[in-house]
């Protein structure tokens, strides 16, 4: 009896052994794969942060601040469209001249030089030829002549009229006196056109030498003689500009020829001063298309004119067509990657306790840009209250690539 209680004692005993084996390999193969589990999630994890990686980065909030990065929600604004042309400044033809001698003759004097202000009238520069003298000679005789045939046509008047001349030498008479009358007139006319005053010539004798005017008010553009020179009357002495009445020749392509109307205000600016702006506004516009390229003309008026301006300065324009509403950034909240154009959206949160931002790209279209103002045109409807960088952007561009490089090691 007692040998078979001591076999039941053992046999109670190994099957508690055995139960307590069999309880510890069970929990060694669940930890075993909870620990396998949790590997796996945190593999997963680190790989969904690297795909994140080409098109998001985070950052402390400290180091935002210290990049002047700002934060918002993306606005409406109002922007001016526009239409870009190019052109020059152009005087219109009846303000400026050329200036002859309209006789041949010598220049012996030159008065003015490029750059130079004239008033109508001045005078420019002294020519002397015989012929001009001649001239003047002439005019004298014929004037002299006229006064003796003019007593003489009186006289035989009063005779014919008395019935007592004869009526043949009263016609001759009238005749001469009449063609003489004529010739004088035409010499009168042509030196007025040489700026010389026939009375003068009367009372005083010839010119020694004749002056060359300025037939508008301006400045010397261009001096094409020089003391002693010979000058035919088509030759060009002098170019003379009124650049008071300077305005903007542009010219505008057919497709935007629509857009385009008089009393538009424009914003140019020329190769000498690239960061100043000038306004104008369009007074007229091209009906016909010059057709290399196919563009129209416009001028515009120059609201305020400088000294500076000078005709035939190549000039670059911005055409204000008109206002919008649209969604809108300052354009350094736009960046440019691989052809296409990006912003940022941001987003807050706290990770191991510290303030920490994330950046995610959002690729966009842009439109119309006004100043420093650019409309964005996006792809897909932002949520409601989404946070964009106004700001910047090309930092948060630069720290996304660092870290790309950074995970390729």
């Amino acid at each position: 009896m007692k040998k078979l209680l001591n076999w039941t004692l053992i046999l109670i005993l190994s099957l508690f052994l055995a139960a307590c084996g069999q309880s510890q390999q069970t929990e060694g193969r669940e930890k075993g794969s909870s620990e396998e589990a949790g590997s796996q999630a945190a593999h997963e994890a680190h790989e969904a942060h690297e795909e994140e990686g080409p098109g998001a980065v985070h950052l402390p909030a400290y180091k935002v601040e210290k990049m002047n990065i700002e934060v918002d929600t993306l606005p409406l604004r109002n922007l001016h469209s526009y239409v870009v042309s190019n052109g020059t400044l152009e005087v219109p033809p009846q303000h400026e001249a050329t200036v002859t001698a309209i006789l041949g003759a010598n220049i012996i004097e030159i008065l003015v030089m490029e750059g130079d202000k004239v008033n109508k009238g001045d005078v420019l520069a002294y020519v002397q030829h015989p012929d001009l003298s001649d001239l003047q000679t002439r005019y004298l005789q014929s004037y002299h002549r006229l006064q003796f045939l003019e007593k003489e046509y009186e006289r035989q008047e009063a005779l014919y009229s008395a019935r007592v001349g004869s009526g043949k030498d009263f016609q001759r008479t009238r005749s001469e006196y009449e063609s003489l009358k004529a010739g004088l007139a035409g010499l009168e006319s042509q030196l007025r056109q040489l700026k010389l005053d026939p009375e003068r010539i009367k009372s005083e004798g010839i010119y020694e030498k004749i002056p060359v005017v300025s037939p508008i008010n301006g400045y010397i553009e261009k001096v094409f003689v020089q003391l002693g020179q010979y000058v035919n009357p088509q030759d060009r002495l002098f170019m003379v500009v009124n650049t008071e009445y300077i305005h903007a020749d542009l010219m505008v392509f057919e497709k935007d020829v629509h857009l385009v109307r008089a009393g538009q205000e424009l914003h140019f600016s020329v190769q000498s001063l690239p960061g100043e702006l000038i306004t104008a506004h369009i007074y007229a516009v091209g009906r016909t298309f010059e057709q290399n390229p196919k563009a129209v003309h416009i001028h515009a008026r120059i609201d305020r004119k400088n000294e500076f301006l000078i005709p035939g300065m190549y000039i670059s324009a911005r055409i204000n067509t008109g206002e919008r509403k649209v969604h809108a950034l300052p354009a350094s909240a736009v960046v440019a990657e691989a052809e296409k154009k990006f912003i940022f959206a941001a987003s807050e949160h706290i990770e191991d306790g510290e303030k920490e931002w994330e950046f995610q790209m959002i690729e966009v279209r842009t439109g119309i840009q006004d100043d420093d103002w650019v409309e964005i045109r996006l792809l897909e409807k932002l949520p409601e209250g989404t946070k964009v960088v106004w700001n910047n952007a090309y930092y948060l561009i630069s720290e996304m690539k660092k870290g790309q490089t950074s995970h390729s090691h």
